[in-house]
């Protein structure tokens, strides 16, 4: 019997997701809405058109087969008709979200606390909707993703385009080979409807990261003219417990490391862009 799956919304994590997949799936599906456009790195074979909007096109997605959801569950009403449609609640789904999900630290605690995810969240946003709904009624897993680096989305490349500032604001981030391996992680040894934060398990505010940019490879940057918002300090307990069950581990747990990695391979140029 045929081990699938399928990757809806096929952006730039797909791209890292593919190959992984590939080793562990007899065969791999990617999504797009229009697909032979967006999709040119990938078998004609593989590419299926998917838009949640379209359910004439929803039937394209092939049964039994395991599925990661890449791209914002809204709005929750199509969501909900696709699910029920796709019978999902049958299948084994992984479901990216954010961990903008989770409500925002009080101004005035700094540096603001750790966040694990049973921290609050913010049940009027589209999405956290979407994402609990997926989570309580159809067994979805949900991901919560911090901020994705990598080749072509080079935080050295932010800070050169001024696309960021020095500022007290603590950021989270995750390579995208690591979001990509915890996908695959959740996959097989996940607990339904369970919720596991992404991230590298390192918070760093932007002005230690502006300021050993510069030191490194001479990037300046200037200070934010906003004022400074405190961010998130997110715990990644979970994610590497679920790592350590698929036998492996954080590849870039060091972010100057990676950025160094991505640096010195000349086939990367770096754009903040999906």
């Amino acid at each position: 019997m045929e081990h699938t799956l399928t990757i809806l919304g096929s952006g730039y994590t797909a791209k890292f997701l593919l190959p992984l997949a590939q080793h562990r799936y007899t065969q791999v599906f990617a999504t797009s809405r229009d697909p032979d456009r967006h999709l040119t790195h990938v078998r004609r074979d593989q590419r299926i058109r998917f838009d949640l909007m379209q359910p004439e096109t929803w039937q394209a997605i092939p049964p039994s087969t395991d599925i990661i959801w890449c791209f914002p569950a809204v709005p929750v009403e199509s969501v909900r008709q696709f699910a029920d449609a796709a019978s999902l609640h049958t299948r084994r789904v992984v479901v990216l979200g954010s961990t903008s999900a989770y409500d925002d630290c009080a101004p005035t605690e700094y540096p603001p606390p750790w966040v694990d995810e049973e921290a609050p969240t913010d049940q009027e946003k589209p999405r956290v909707q979407g994402e609990e709904l997926l989570r309580k009624y159809y067994n979805s897993i949900v991901l919560r993703v911090t901020g994705i680096y990598g080749p072509d989305r080079n935080p050295i490349e932010w800070i050169r385009t001024g696309r960021v500032n020095r500022s007290r604001k603590y950021v989270n981030l995750i390579h995208v080979e690591d979001l990509a391996s915890s996908c695959l992680a959740a996959l097989r040894h996940a607990t339904t409807s369970a919720v596991y934060n992404i991230g590298d398990g390192t918070p760093r505010t932007w002005l230690e990261i502006c300021q050993v940019v510069e030191q490194r490879w001479g990037i300046q940057s200037t200070d934010s003219q906003k004022a400074d918002p405190t961010g998130k300090r997110v715990l990644n307990r979970k994610m590497c417990e679920l790592l350590k069950l698929d036998g492996t581990g954080l590849r870039h747990s060091d972010l100057f490391e990676a950025l160094d990695l991505i640096q010195r391979n000349p086939l990367n140029e770096a754009t903040p862009s999906r």
